[in-house]
């Protein structure tokens, strides 16, 4: 099952225009922002995450209720969230 995770854009990374680093329930990871270049999000802007890229914005109602349901159904957030933790985008590139 694949699952989109909401996440806070807590930074953008000016050095690395195609990255922000995002909160997704207390883990911080940097992550691909690229397919946003219509409405790129900013500081404190919440948006839907799948493996490491940001796949549309949403409001923080949307993102809370998004977070509601995945704690909800259990195993499939807890393997959405170790997919997350294993999507390393590599700063330095």
């Amino acid at each position: 099952m694949c699952l989109g995770i909401p996440g806070e854009v807590i930074e953008l990374m000016p050095e690395h225009p195609d990255l922000a680093r995002v909160d997704v329930s207390g883990v911080k990871r940097a992550i691909n922002i690229g397919l946003l270049t219509d409405d790129p999000p900013v500081p404190g802007d919440w948006i839907l995450i799948h493996v490491g890229f940001a796949l549309s914005k949403i409001d923080e109602k949307e993102a809370k209720a998004a977070m509601d349901f995945l704690v909800g159904i259990g195993q499939a957030y807890e393997d959405e969230i170790a997919a997350l933790l294993e999507s390393r985008i590599d700063e330095r590139q």
